[in-house]
């Protein structure tokens, strides 16, 4: 077919400004199609570099060309160390007991088959292996009742523990199993954590066994009566990494995949919130529990608060106090034949110095005696009425709950 002069005069003005219009697209379309592609990439593909968690170092994305990034080695190091603990214990059945009644017993007969007064209850958490010959770290609460637990490894073994001590003040217990050569994990440091610091646990829960989650550390040195455990002597660490039953027992990892931390407790009215026992506590207290069987607790004997404007109106009303200031932190009650009761505390008493140490926080008092010993002199400073007044406390052992 022939064409004109005109035609082809066309068809080279079309392709001048197809040409044109294409330069155009490559020059504002492809950026998008490109931001499209890598989207797609994430939602497509196996876990992406430009979807891993910061690195500790500040480097985003994978180590290596295998995609593991920090917390899949910190991971890797730490989560042979971790094992799962059934511990089955004898409890009292009620049902039993209220069936000796004679009317119920004529209402039943005679000739029925008796209800056993015990009914097993069998309970799962978690651990971490101290020591290569089986020295194990969990909480109480998990082997609470119960001289021996089952205690499955990540190779699929499963030996029987024996509890060798049990510390229901700070909720921390240790196993023994008969085994050599066993993985350990390495003990961190929880003092100088901040808030926004990642945070790995790893646990049992719900019985999916060595499962990992990461958040980061929330928050520091939460009181026992904030965590909602007040018959606990412990500084909390709190997390968002998630926390399930199961996982109590569990080390909570820094990056590094160094243990700071044993998972556990869960309020029941929070949504992502989780707490852990200071790594610094639970090794302390394992350490007695090994070497002693038992662990003597230091006593100071005062319930304390950390006072604002709003909290001292409301101490106040509560305990029929006049304290004045707005800082500080409070006593608000202490109790009989403690160490502070006899040397003179008194409730309203603001605490500003132990040991010639400014404190502000009550996290910080409760650290201090903590970390003291039974038969320690503390010097306390107090504010009482407007005058500065300071006691030296003997401190007792803590009282056993009977």
């Amino acid at each position: 077919m022939k064409l004109s002069l005109k035609q082809l005069a066309v068809y080279v003005f079309l392709l001048v400004i197809g040409g044109g219009a294409g330069l155009f697209g490559s020059r504002y379309l492809l950026p998008q199609y490109s931001s499209f592609q890598q989207l797609k990439n994430v939602t497509m593909a196996s876990p992406p570099e430009s979807v891993v968690p910061n690195s500790p170092n500040g480097a985003i994305g994978a180590t290596g060309r295998d995609n593991v990034n920090f917390i899949a080695t910190a991971v890797q190091k730490v989560g042979p160390a971790v094992v799962r603990i059934n511990a089955t214990r004898k409890v009292a059945n009620p049902i039993s007991d209220a069936l000796k009644n004679p009317l119920l017993r004529r209402f039943f007969g005679e000739d029925e088959e008796p209800i056993p007064q015990e009914r097993i209850e069998r309970g799962t958490g978690s651990g971490f292996i101290l020591s290569e010959d089986g020295e194990l770290l969990t909480n109480a609460h998990v082997v609470a009742d119960t001289d021996t637990v089952q205690v499955t490894l990540k190779d699929g073994r499963t030996l029987e523990g024996k509890v060798v001590g049990v510390d229901s003040v700070t909720d921390v217990a240790v196993v023994k199993i008969k085994a050599n050569h066993l993985p350990t994990a390495k003990l961190g440091n929880s003092q100088n954590l901040v808030q926004g610091q990642w945070a790995i646990a790893i646990g049992n829960p719900l019985g999916l066994d060595n499962t990992v989650t990461i958040g980061i550390i929330s928050a520091t040195d939460r009181t026992s009566a904030q965590v909602g455990v007040p018959d606990k002597r412990v500084s909390f660490i709190q997390t968002d990494a998630a926390i399930n039953p199961g996982n109590s027992g569990g080390p909570l990892l820094n990056a590094q995949g160094e243990v700071i931390g044993i998972n556990t407790a869960i309020r029941a009215d929070a949504q992502g919130l989780g707490f852990a026992i200071p790594i610094e506590t639970a090794a302390r207290v394992a350490n007695e529990l090994f070497t002693k069987g038992h662990v003597d607790h230091p006593f100071l004997g005062i319930e304390m608060a950390d006072l604002s404007p709003t909290r001292k109106q409301q101490i106040n009303q509560e305990n029929q106090l006049n304290i004045q200031q707005e800082a500080g932190i409070v006593i608000r009650g202490v109790t009989d034949n403690s160490p502070a009761k006899q040397v003179g505390l008194l409730p309203g008493d603001v605490i500003q110095k132990v040991n010639s140490k400014p404190v502000k926080t009550s996290a910080q008092v409760q650290k201090l005696v903590e970390f003291s010993k039974v038969g320690d002199m503390l010097a306390i400073e107090v504010n009482r009425n407007g005058k500065i007044q300071t006691f030296k406390v003997q401190l007792g052992a803590y009282p056993e709950r009977k």
